[in-house]
């Protein structure tokens, strides 16, 4: 005997996956990961360099030689300035290439805004981790908190040099390559 699907159980617009569904994934964080964490923000500037010697961004050349070799990761944005920028200007911040991998962010309009920053980074991650259902997945940040016992699938960055540090795009290499190759 078969069972009918009830109308009322048929997906419909409130079923839609999220970008990125199901493929490999990076959950890309900004300060201390692209460059120095300590970020300063103007009210009409935006975000700018709060230390000296760093640039915003200064990692994004490197980052994106890290995933030439895995043309199919797609990239979600898991940092703070997707709440304050939306993730369409926050995306537009990265460079032409990296901008095409963006799906989405950990963030979305949807979500009540401050019991989601009340959450720990790898919580936040973990969560859209359950919601996207990636095949495979990795995250870069500079946060060390909420994040599983079994940490394969994360890469912490120091907070000041971020990729650029002794060593880190090597190690990164590594994840990626264990994760995604």
């Amino acid at each position: 005997m078969t069972s009918a699907i009830r109308p009322s159980k048929l997906p419909g617009p409130a079923a839609t996956l999220p970008r990125g569904y199901g493929g490999p994934l990076l959950y890309l964080d900004y300060d201390g990961v692209l460059h120095h964490h300590n970020v300063l923000w103007h009210p009409k500037r935006g975000p700018y360099d709060g230390h000296p010697g760093f640039q915003l961004f200064e990692h994004v050349a490197l980052l994106e030689q890290l995933l030439d070799p895995f043309p199919e990761v797609q990239v979600v944005l898991s940092t703070a300035w997707v709440r304050r920028y939306g993730v369409y200007a926050t995306a537009k911040r990265l460079s032409p290439k990296l901008r095409s991998r963006v799906v989405g962010a950990t963030f979305h309009s949807k979500m009540d805004e401050a019991e989601f920053a009340a959450k720990p980074r790898g919580q936040q991650v973990l969560e859209d981790v359950m919601r996207r259902k990636p095949s495979k997945w990795v995250a870069l940040d500079d946060v060390d908190e909420g994040w599983p016992l079994e940490r394969s699938h994360v890469f912490i960055t120091d907070e000041c040099f971020g990729l650029g540090a002794p060593a880190a795009a090597n190690s990164v290499r590594a994840v990626l390559q264990r994760a995604f190759g």
